[in-house]
């Protein structure tokens, strides 16, 4: 038997490559474990950018979407990528014409950018994508229970065409989706803490919202807080004002889009 010295490297490689690919794998479930105890953003970013490097992706963002109303919209990034790519997308209006947040929006299973149908006014965010280290990509959504009022886009880039076709992607879709609905949850925790910080809103507060969201009336809601219907209506409206809401069923929809309730 042949056992020259290249013949022994390349067996050794080919039967350490099932057990590197396994310690990985679990290397990067154990930084997912531990995402969630993330005190601030730093701390995420650190850990989104060790996911990247173990999968061998040169680019991430994760991009969270919520509708508050018909006419008020909010977005958050965690970044990991090159911060070009925020500027273009905030000052083009990206979010208007992004491919990968319309599959997010719509769908729930993680795709490459080769299996996405590219509008023509989506073109322009493919092409500057590309060249910021998205060539080749891998966006996977993270749905809520609030439907398309509240989702999370994870996409993974490489500067490398094709980075994520062939076996390597059965994986990385996973990992993806796994990553996906941790860094969604960690943001919702934060956007909750900011959101109860900024208003100050009380647990008393929060039972009035229950009490709108199971359809009560102030004068339910008053007999059984023993306070006069008047007394809840203008309870209400200091709440509204807290959440900026126009009225209390918007202001009830808001603290549950953003984990309140």
């Amino acid at each position: 038997m042949d056992m020259r010295p290249s013949t022994v490297r390349a067996d050794l490689l080919r039967r350490s490559a099932p057990a590197q690919a396994m310690d990985c794998g679990t290397h990067i479930l154990e930084i997912l474990s531990d995402l969630g105890d993330a005190l601030d953003t730093a701390a995420v970013i650190e850990r989104f950018k060790a996911v990247l490097g173990l999968m061998g992706a040169d680019a991430g963002v994760f991009l969270s979407f919520i509708r508050d109303d018909a006419t008020r919209t909010s977005y958050r990034w965690i970044l990991a990528c090159d911060p070009l790519w925020s500027v273009e997308y905030a000052s083009k209006g990206w979010h208007e014409r992004d491919p990968w947040l319309r599959h997010a929006i719509h769908g729930t299973e993680p795709v490459r950018d080769t299996e996405l149908s590219i509008l023509p006014d989506e073109q322009d965010f493919v092409n500057a994508s590309a060249a910021l280290g998205f060539a080749s990509a891998v966006i996977a959504p993270a749905p809520s229970s609030a439907g398309s009022s509240r989702v999370g886009m994870l996409c993974l880039g490489s500067y490398s065409v094709g980075f994520f076709n062939g076996e390597r992607y059965a994986k990385v879709r996973i990992l993806a989706r796994a990553l996906a609905m941790e860094l969604h949850r960690w943001l919702l925790q934060s956007m909750r803490m900011d959101l109860l910080a900024r208003t100050r809103i009380t647990s008393a507060e929060l039972d009035l919202l229950r009490h709108e969201e199971a359809g009560h009336t102030s004068k339910l809601i008053g007999a059984t807080l023993n306070i006069e219907a008047k007394t809840v209506d203008c309870r209400f409206q200091r709440l509204n004002a807290k959440l900026d809401a126009p009225d209390r069923r918007s202001a009830a929809r808001i603290a549950r889009l953003y984990g309140l309730l």
